[in-house]
């Protein structure tokens, strides 16, 4: 159910153009080595030198097309080939109406909240827990002799990636008061804001506050989420405010103001050129975009352009919050398609014709994905028995997260396979999920989104926890973040999440709020390492699951962990690259294809009709194919728990998976959203729908094994009754007998 939403939204590795060796990155990243200077020092120039390498002029722009858009009835933009296609109807993609995304939706949450669906996921995410705790009793020391055999890599040395901080919050308090002292020093005299009538400078509107650069500390500064912030949210956004002053937070930390938003461009550099000293860390910044009107692509478009902020560490989401309430109240909009349209009509327009907005075209493509974001935890009242279409919701509610997460992928499906189709990259879905509120949430987005941010509140959801295993969902978790908002340090499931293989890294949020020094995702690592005694080995795993759930250009992720880094286990694994020992790799591939082998044999037990042609096809297949490589340490023995002739291992002299003619062929050898595609989803594609895996994904396997486990439960109840029953007879014909 979940690859449907997936396949259709081009949301799967290989799908975006930029996965292509042949594209072509602009500004190009650096060579494998710093340039260096005699004395063999690497050389930084600073912030002044961001952006240096990129002129407008050398950037070629596309023509236009012949592609025709419109929003339907429905809300969703649709896109045909030509004019005969209009006139016929024929979008060049289906995208799922909302009466099928809401029904696979409750089917989802009909089946997580199942009884003994629960208890059979909760066992076995407790049983993928013990194997780890096996795993590392026997394997510990192994992994540290095989990590002091890489050479030049460790910890600090291999690429990390903050896949969820908010640009905004991008700096730490300590820089964000020097940045503006250093202002007011040097240019007091810049016209920064217009307020009550007239235009006022940086020095004007520190005396209207009956300030001085002096006066300013971090206490004055109060941007540092304490207990009051604790399951606060509306106070936690009063901190993005200097000194409580909403003007403040306007000239400094704001795109689109008096100044055409200079004073966040110079920070934001001072930041990236500490991203770039460092060399091993990189960013995602994600950045608002808030649907109010059309202009605001633009707007941004040309700040990031016309301010040069590219930079080979840094890659863009654009986060759109959940206010249609608050847009409505103030009559910016009239219902929710004006939302929308706002949102998508300036990409589809750029994407039919690049020379119609050209910086916004250059901006795109380093543009990665959408997040959507607000108060997870505010009540969603539903006063609809079925929820009516964006041009017809005018009311001053807000609508609900699933209702905007649809409208997000939906349109973003039209937008992904247009632009696939042009040749330009495409977009994923990698909302804020699982932070508070309801169990929908995280269930839209396992049906709809690459990725989520947070997804703290799987600890609650036993069977959607094993699904996101399931499907090796990245989940981007910042346990400070959340320790200050809504859960306590020694209480975040990270560690567990991390030890039952589910594929989580660590993010900042909001350096601003959080963190103290200069390097918040270091910091980050430093906490989660000594809190719960983390070894060089997870830091290492962590660092390459971040990699792997960043936007970055395949040819880039390539460099940075490996050249087949998209293959499952020990093939995709590059240890001189990532430092993560092969027998880490082939313990989480193992353990994983354990557990889908395990689902196909309870499959076989509930629809046998459905796997006769499969079987006879595997039965080839298993004759044919080499056990894995890769063993370790398990009970004892090596490599004990690999499974013996598996029809899924890999071929031995491509490495790829059996089945796949090509490794470039990525669509051939493409996993869940983060790992490329298992040996066992290739043979879904060779074998057919009939396929044990079909199942499985339709999410009803866990309703089947679930009743399978609960049938052998009540035989098992019955053969000892008739045993006792056995028991009691014999006992009495013993008695009789000895009357």
């Amino acid at each position: 159910m979940r690859e449907k939403y997936m396949k259709v939204s081009c949301q799967r590795i290989g799908d975006n153009p930029n996965d292509r060796d042949d594209w072509d990155i602009y500004p190009p990243p650096p060579p494998p080595s710093w340039p260096i200077t005699e004395n063999k020092g690497r050389v930084t120039d600073g912030p002044d030198s961001i952006g240096n390498d990129f002129f407008r002029e050398e950037v070629q722009i596309p023509g236009p097309c012949n592609h025709v858009f419109e929003m339907d009835d429905t809300g969703v933009y649709q896109v045909y080939k030509s004019q005969e296609d209009f006139v016929k109807k024929k979008p060049i993609v289906q995208v799922p109406t909302p009466k099928e995304y809401f029904q696979d939706l409750d089917f989802v949450l009909s089946v997580i909240s199942d009884g003994p669906t629960k208890s059979f996921a909760f066992r076995r995410l407790k049983y993928l827990e013990s194997k780890w705790n096996m795993y590392i009793l026997l394997n510990e020391y192994e992994e540290l002799a095989e990590a002091k055999r890489v050479p030049h890599r460790d910890f600090y040395n291999v690429r990390k990636v903050d896949t969820h901080v908010h640009h905004s919050s991008c700096m730490n308090q300590k820089h964000l008061l020097r940045f503006i002292k250093s202002k007011m020093r040097k240019t007091p005299k810049d016209v920064v804001i217009f307020r009550d009538g007239k235009n006022l400078t940086l020095e004007e509107v520190f005396q209207s506050l009956n300030l001085t650069a002096y006066d300013l500390s971090i206490d004055t500064m109060d941007m540092h989420a304490h207990k009051d912030s604790f399951h606060r949210f509306d106070k936690f956004n009063l901190k993005y405010n200097p000194i409580g002053e909403s003007r403040l937070r306007e000239i400094f930390m704001k795109t689109d103001n008096k100044i055409q938003g200079r004073y966040l461009a110079d920070i934001t550099k001072e930041v990236i050129s500490d991203l770039e000293q460092s060399k091993y860390q990189m960013a995602e910044y994600r950045i608002s975009i808030y649907g109010r009107s059309e202009d605001e692509w633009d707007k941004l478009a040309d700040w990031v352009v016309n301010n040069k902020l590219f930079s080979p560490n840094v890659r863009w989401l654009i986060q759109v919050p959940r206010l249609y309430n608050v847009y409505k109240a103030t009559k910016a909009v009239e219902n929710f398609e004006q939302v929308i349209q706002n949102l998508f009509k300036p990409l589809f327009e750029v994407s039919r014709d690049p020379t119609s907005h050209p910086n916004l075209h250059i901006f795109l493509q380093r543009v990665i994905g959408f997040d959507s974001v607000d108060d997870e935890s505010k009540a969603e009242r539903r006063i609809y028995k079925k929820y009516p279409y964006p041009r017809v919701w005018n009311t001053t509610m807000n609508p609900p997260y699933s209702y905007y997460i649809y409208y997000m992928f939906a349109n973003l499906t039209s937008l992904n396979r247009f632009r696939q189709q042009r040749g330009f990259n495409t977009f994923v879905l990698r909302p804020h999920c699982g932070e508070a509120g309801d169990t929908d949430h995280l269930t839209s987005a396992f049906l709809t989104s690459f990725g989520i941010s947070h997804g703290i509140l799987l600890r609650k959801v036993p069977a959607l926890q094993y699904l996101f295993y399931l499907a090796q969902i990245g989940i981007a978790m910042s346990p400070l973040s959340n320790n200050a908002l809504f859960l306590d340090y020694e209480r975040n499931p990270f560690p567990v999440f991390f030890h039952r293989g589910l594929n989580v890294s660590l993010s900042t949020d909001d350096p601003l709020q959080f963190h103290f020094t200069r390097e918040p995702l270091i910091e980050e690592y430093s906490v989660a390492t000594q809190i719960w005694k983390l070894s060089g080995a997870d830091m290492c795993e962590i660092s390459r699951n971040s990699v792997a759930h960043s936007g970055f250009e395949n040819k880039i992720k390539k460099h940075w962990i490996g050249k087949k880094w998209y293959l499952p286990g020990v093939q995709g694994n590059d240890m001189e690259k990532t430092n993560v020992p092969n027998i880490r790799m082939a313990f989480r591939h193992e353990t994983l294809r354990e557990e889908l082998d395990m689902l196909q044999r309870y499959s076989q037990l509930a629809y046998p009709s459905m796997f006769t042609t499969a079987n006879q096809d595997l039965s080839k297949r298993m004759a044919s194919s080499a056990p894995s490589p890769a063993t370790f340490m398990f009970n004892n023995n090596a490599g004990a728990h690999l499974v013996p002739n598996s029809p899924f291992a890999l071929n031995p002299q491509s490495g790829t998976p059996s089945g796949a003619s090509d490794i470039s062929d990525m669509n051939m050898v493409q996993t869940h959203p983060h790992l490329p595609r298992t040996d066992l989803e290739v043979v879904q594609d060779n074998v057919g729908p009939t396929n044990v895996m079909t199942v499985a994904h339709q999410l009803g396997m866990l309703s089947v094994v679930a009743g399978v486990s609960e049938m052998a439960e009540r035989v098992a109840a019955k053969k000892r009754e008739r045993l006792r029953l056995a028991a009691e007879q014999k006992i009495e014909e013993d008695e009789e007998r000895s009357k």
